[in-house]
């Protein structure tokens, strides 16, 4: 063990090509906590130290002796100790939780509350306000978090800038779309996407059009795709593939004798519709808009949050739903349920990858462009 350079805050140590026992790094780390930040150097690898890398170091030796650190067993190997705190904030600020956030970072929870004081004490300012049980951020929590998300986000796409020049791809995607796409569409290409790259991690937020694009601007979800004919001048919208909306009823029904219908027969016919924010009811409303027919005209028995709970209403009423194309291929096939054509009503719309303006790179556009790939093969 020779000298220690100066790292700022931190303190390095320099482990040579003579055998070192894991009991040994984890002594020399535990004197080291009093000097801050620190750093394990094994031979030329630099390893910035916190508690869950400790957990899962795994040491081997070259064909020198040196001893090198398995890059798979350490998840954090360029983040020093002050970035690993911004990410237990983070996800302390997300889950509004200290156990949760525990949970999800693979640490124990007095390791997460040791984080946070640390945090408070550099800042000299209470990032959360204890409730009870429950804990919410702060005036300063909440600058803080924003300037967090601004700065893991600039992690992740530097990550993945580098991850190109090694012509690998690594790092977290945090996806999120509207309930019609996350059930229907992006499952198998999901599946496909993770068989081709094993060492993204993937995570898939579900709500309707407006919950996703509102999730989008809060840097909880770093790309969605949503459906439906709003756009928000903020964001920007790509092309994915296209859909249609089709009336449909069991076809024990007494609508199902029909085979078409005029748009104003649907003020008569009860009816099972998304809730308001759903690209899908924006779709219908717009495509009835042209015809001047309002919603108010409309006898709505029931909004439903989800195209599963409208199939599973339908199949056990006398309702009319109007549904993607795309939802409903087994019910069809099956003879469970038939579609109505609508004269003259055109609701056809378009599947959309949705970004925040000026992020044009990184993972979000490997997805997009896998995806698009995909569908046109």
């Amino acid at each position: 063990m020779v000298d220690a350079p100066d790292l700022g805050s931190g303190v390095a140590i320099r482990v040579g090509s003579s055998p070192i026992r894991r009991t040994h790094i984890y002594s020399i780390i535990k004197h080291l906590r009093q000097f801050g930040d620190a750093f394990l150097i094994c031979d030329c690898l630099w390893l910035s130290e916190s508690e869950h890398q400790l957990d899962n170091l795994r040491t081997e030796q070259d064909e020198d002796g040196n001893y090198l650190c398995q890059k798979d067993a350490i998840k954090e190997t360029t983040t020093n100790m002050g970035d690993f705190r911004l990410k237990v904030f983070a996800s302390v600020a997300k889950n509004l939780s200290f156990t949760k956030a525990s949970q999800e970072l693979f640490i124990s929870q007095p390791s997460v509350t040791k984080h946070i004081q640390e945090l408070e004490a550099a800042y000299q300012t209470r990032l959360f306000e204890r409730k009870g049980n429950s804990i919410i951020l702060t005036e300063a929590g909440r600058v803080f978090w924003e300037y967090s998300k601004r700065i893991l986000e600039g992690y992740s796409r530097l990550e993945y800038e580098m991850s190109l020049l090694r012509n690998v791809h690594s790092g977290e995607l945090r996806l999120g779309a509207s309930t019609t796409i996350a059930q229907y569409v992006l499952p198998p290409l999901l599946a496909h996407f993770a068989e081709r790259f094993p060492q993204i991690t993937l995570n898939l937020l579900s709500g309707n059009s407006a919950q996703i694009e509102k999730a989008l601007t809060e840097h909880r979800i770093d790309l969605g795709l949503v459906e439906g004919n709003a756009r928000q001048q903020n964001l920007k919208y790509t092309a994915f593939m296209s859909d249609e909306l089709v009336a449909v009823v069991n076809t024990h029904s007494r609508w199902s004798k029909c085979d078409e219908i005029e748009p104003s027969e649907l003020c008569q016919i009860p009816l099972v519709l998304r809730e308001r924010g759903s690209g899908t009811l924006d779709v219908l409303l717009s495509a009835l808009g042209e015809h001047h027919i309002k919603l108010s005209d409309l006898s709505v028995r029931m909004h439903l949050g989800s195209t599963e709970s409208i199939k599973l209403f339908i199949e056990n009423s006398d309702c009319m739903g109007i549904l993607s194309i795309r939802s409903i291929n087994r019910e069809i096939f099956s003879g469970k349920f038939k579609v109505v054509d609508i004269n003259g009503l055109s609701m056809n719309r378009e599947f959309d990858f949705v970004q925040l303006q000026g992020q044009d790179s990184g993972l979000p556009t490997l997805f997009m462009n896998f995806c698009q790939s995909h569908y046109n093969h």
